[in-house]
């Protein structure tokens, strides 16, 4: 029953999706279907397989070996605090982003990231035959966050027609940066956000080509790569992550906090008028319709609507830190599908991020497109976390 329930889930959400289509005759269904196929194919081997279950475990090991990395220089300059038995989300999960930003800019500047991301790219374009660019971004989606994916490929985008940007601003919605990954191990279980991280890659490129169908020739489907003379030396790259990494910890904590400290002034308004009243009270019963076809019931699909609506009004690590509190009490199905749903940027604050980007690299007379097109972003990043999370429901009970 709960099984049929989260599988008609899939085809309602993609249902839904093909309704928002502007472009409906345009849509490809042999990609979308190909690509469905594919990610059914890898959650099973990821979950369902003891080389798939080793292979995640395995990577959780490195992620989880990296943040131990990190903490021995967070520990260098705050001992006392380290040495604690319950360390702050500021030490545990923010600050090791500095170092682990750094270790993956070191991939990419020995060329080992961007051969990665190329050659997976390759291979998701011709298996489903959309366009070379999207298959690419979708796969730097799985290590970069938005506006370092959307930065590598600036000189692309600066030549590329009005609608077809519009397609890059949409899958941005979902991305995940490789250095935030640590400090989601630090609250969730690292099987279902590794799951979640290859699916959102493949369902951005699914909806956006739903939502946003564009035709590409031969000739604009190329892919930009940067020249030797584009590269720094190698201190100077690492020095300049590891500021980056810095100031991402600072907007991520300002995020959190301001977005915390205005849910709870919004609640207090909300009571004022009706007692009891929530943000969340309200976001639970707009997304519990979503909640109950992901196979959950009574107080469980009820708490899942409830972090749906707290990821989307404030962020993950918000929600996260939510799930991460009471997630002893929950079922291994709805610790599934909750985790993998909140693990992606898709929320209000990453739209401004997205056009901020979009206007500095374009300017603002090609970003406008993003402006008169928020609607489809948001519906692209619930729609990929909820599309995503259904498909891992479907092999954890």
């Amino acid at each position: 029953m709960f099984f049929l329930l989260n599988l008609l889930g899939v085809l309602v959400v993609i249902g839904l999706i093909f309704l928002c289509s502007p472009n409906k005759r345009n849509v490809k269904w042999k990609s979308i279907f190909i690509l469905l196929i594919v990610e059914f194919l890898i959650t099973w081997f990821m979950l369902e397989t003891k080389i798939g279950t080793w292979t995640i475990n395995k990577i959780a090991s490195f992620f989880t070996w990296l943040i131990a990395c990190a903490n021995d220089g967070i520990s260098f300059a705050f001992p006392s605090v380290m040495a604690n038995e319950r360390v702050d989300f500021f030490f545990s999960a923010l600050l090791p982003i500095i170092f682990i930003i750094t270790f993956f800019d070191i991939l990419s500047y020995f060329g080992i990231l961007t051969w990665i991301i190329d050659k997976v790219g390759w291979v998701i374009s011709k298996i489903s035959g959309l366009p070379k660019l999207e298959s690419f971004f979708s796969i730097q989606m799985m290590f970069l966050g938005n506006t370092e994916a959307l930065a590598v490929i600036r000189q692309q985008l600066i030549v590329l027609k009005e609608n077809r940007l519009l397609t890059f601003g949409i899958m941005s919605m979902s991305s995940i940066s490789g250095s935030i990954i640590g400090a989601y191990l630090t609250m969730v279980p690292a099987t279902y956000v590794f799951a979640a991280i290859p699916l959102n890659c493949l369902n951005a490129l699914l909806i956006a080509s739903m939502l946003n169908p564009v035709e590409v020739s031969k000739e604009e489907d190329v892919v930009y790569v940067p020249t030797k003379e584009e590269k720094k030396d190698f201190f100077s790259t690492i020095s300049n992550s590891m500021i980056v990494g810095m100031n991402m910890v600072i907007v991520i904590l300002a995020m959190v906090i301001g977005y915390v400290a205005l849910t709870t002034l919004l609640n207090g308004f909300l009571g004022f008028f009706v007692t009891g009243l929530t943000i969340q009270k309200i976001f639970s019963i707009i997304f519990s319709p979503f909640a109950f076809l992901l196979g959950l019931t009574g107080h469980d699909a009820m708490y899942v609507a409830q972090l749906m609506g707290i990821k989307l009004a404030t962020n993950e690590f918000v929600a996260m830190m939510d799930l991460k509190d009471n997630i002893n009490g929950l079922a291994p199905h709805t610790v599934a599908v909750a985790t993998t749903f909140l693990t992606s940027f898709a929320n209000f604050s990453t739209v401004g991020m997205i056009y901020g980007t979009f206007n500095s690299i374009l300017g603002e007379d090609k970003s406008s497109s993003i402006g008169k097109n928020v609607w489809k972003l948001l519906v692209s990043g619930i729609g990929v976390s909820m599309l995503s999370a259904m498909i891992v429901g479907l092999f954890v009970w």
